[in-house]
């Protein structure tokens, strides 16, 4: 027995106290270590250097929404049509994603107030499989849009996606178009169709629902683009500007409406319904 053993051995140690693992968050832009409660008080934006982190669908919709807002049913759709399987069977990874969540898909609907404006809001969720787009996304988005229609409401979306779902193949590419007209019915209607891209928003997303609204709201430094930077520079053989892709340059280019720090975006929301949504005959 070492010198070290002995004196640990006889020394009157205190056992060691678990400690929770996201006791600490690190920044993934400064690097900075924040304490994770000051994090998650600051709606999940570092409190140095404002980056914006990802929110989950719940975490989304009590940002936006009024206390007491009401949540849809998820769509029912055919799971794993294709039968597809890569490293691991698709409804594997459905029912991993689904342990980590508290809804069924990357797609939630509801129906609330926004500062006593109705209005339904659909959030999707980097969380669920990177927030892919499939058939329970495309018909949770399109029900959604449904529901708008019925109540004579504005639809809400914020989108958080890297693309189509790649298991579920021509059928995830099918909610593009399916999508895109429901979009033209709200219009067609007189109602308001506001989107807000968070980071990241890309892909058969971005081609589709993400960028078809009246107004489009961005959170700062958000992910907006269809194919990645590395695929556009490959294809055209030139070095794309610094910040390309970030909502601050297709603001300032004029794909995006507005950039909006999460703090305001609930009021400055309001303010958008507030002078787009029908007013009531008096």
């Amino acid at each position: 027995m070492n010198w070290f053993t002995r004196v640990r051995n006889s020394l009157p140690f205190v056992p060691k106290r678990s400690t929770d693992d996201t006791l600490w968050i690190k920044c993934p832009s400064c690097l900075e270590m924040i304490f994770a409660r000051e994090y998650r008080d600051n709606l999940d934006v570092c409190p140095r250097c404002e980056h914006h982190g990802r929110l989950s669908a719940d975490a989304r919709l009590d940002l936006l929404l009024d206390a007491g807002y009401s949540i849809l049913p998820s769509p029912e759709v055919k799971e794993d049509p294709l039968k597809f399987r890569d490293t691991k069977k698709y409804t594997e990874r459905l029912k991993q994603a689904r342990a980590k969540n508290s809804h069924l898909d990357a797609f939630t609907v509801a129906h609330g107030t926004i500062d006593g404006l109705e209005a339904v809001v659909g959030v999707q969720d980097f969380g669920f499989m990177g927030g892919s787009m499939g058939m329970a996304v495309g018909t949770a988005f399109c029900e959604g849009a449904e529901h708008a229609l019925r109540i004579a409401a504005p639809y809400v979306v914020v989108t958080a996606a890297g693309g189509a779902r790649m298991q579920e193949g021509i059928l995830s590419l099918m909610q593009m178009p399916k999508a895109t007209v429901m979009t033209r019915r709200l219009k067609a209607a007189g109602l308001p169709y506001i989107v807000i891209l968070s980071d990241p928003t890309t892909g058969g997303v971005t081609a589709s629902y993400a960028m078809l609204g009246d107004i489009h709201i961005a959170e700062p430094g958000a992910l907006i683009g269809f194919a990645g930077q590395r695929v556009i520079q490959d294809t055209i053989r030139e070095q794309l500007p610094e910040g390309f892709q970030r909502a601050e340059y297709l603001h300032k280019h004029g794909m995006v409406d507005m950039v909006v720090p999460r703090k305001e975006l609930k009021d400055t929301l309001a303010t958008v319904l507030d002078y787009l949504a029908p007013k009531q005959a008096a």
